[in-house]
């Protein structure tokens, strides 16, 4: 699990900026529905970004992210990826999210990002980006070599290795597209610096342009209002997380 229900982004709302939100149903290439929340700023938006949340799926978490992006000029659509096993209903706080997680498939989660992509490039976006956290930072890399034609991919603490059995950024990172941000956690519980040298070893071999910063005693999660003691890990990790789609849109 990465956040708790109850958590919330560490990011200061914009008072006064002009934002509109919805929920939505998407539908991927396969037929699929699936949830997804939209958030939209007053005028022509900067960039668009797709945001993959943990293995929750969507919930009050993303959404909010959602709308900080829009206050900042970007259009933010966060998906869910449970359409195919659990529908695309409100889902309680009891939701068993696990098992619906080990019946993920890259290739649904790509069908996913595909659509939220072509929402997005419908409203008049050219440029998009992935920002995901956890599972979502794993498929947030897998996406810019996914060929959605990303401008750029964010992952906040995702395992860049293989994962029961399927290969991640670091097998592909001959195939990646576009610039990656990566920003990890240095006390966290399952992904080990061995791992993260071996992903940036194999981003280097493979001249993807990229950059990895990993934040010393951080925990797994930590990008979480609730998480005091690291606060400025998580204000550093947003204006990195700014800036790289500011050169990138």
């Amino acid at each position: 699990m990465c956040f708790e229900l109850d958590s919330h982004p560490p990011v200061t709302p914009i008072a006064g900026a002009a934002v509109s939100h919805e929920d939505l149903l998407l539908e991927s290439a396969d037929g699929t529905r699936f949830a997804a929340f939209a958030a939209l700023p007053d005028g022509a938006p900067a960039a668009g970004i797709v945001v993959l949340p943990d293995v929750r799926g969507l919930y009050g978490f993303y959404e909010e992210l959602a709308l900080r992006f829009a206050e900042r000029g970007y259009a933010a659509v966060a998906i869910d990826y449970f359409g195919r096993t659990a529908g695309a209903g409100k889902r309680d706080d009891g939701f068993e999210y696990a098992e619906h997680v080990a019946q993920t498939t890259p290739e649904g989660i790509r069908a996913d990002v595909a659509a939220a992509v072509a929402h997005l490039r419908g409203l008049g976006i050219e440029r998009v980006l992935a920002v995901g956290f956890c599972f979502g930072g794993r498929h947030a890399w897998l996406a810019a070599a996914d060929g959605h034609g990303l401008a750029g991919a964010v992952g906040f603490y995702g395992m860049p290795g293989v994962r029961n059995g399927q290969p991640g950024a670091e097998q592909r990172a001959g195939e990646l597209e576009a610039p990656l941000l990566a920003l990890m956690a240095g006390d966290d519980h399952a992904i080990g610096a061995d791992q993260v040298e071996a992903f940036e070893a194999a981003l280097r071999e493979a001249g993807a342009e990229h950059e990895v910063v990993t934040y010393p005693g951080a925990p797994h999660s930590f990008f979480d209002r609730r998480q005091e003691d690291f606060a400025a890990e998580s204000e550093d990790a947003w204006q990195r997380t700014l800036a790289f789609i500011e050169r990138h849109r």
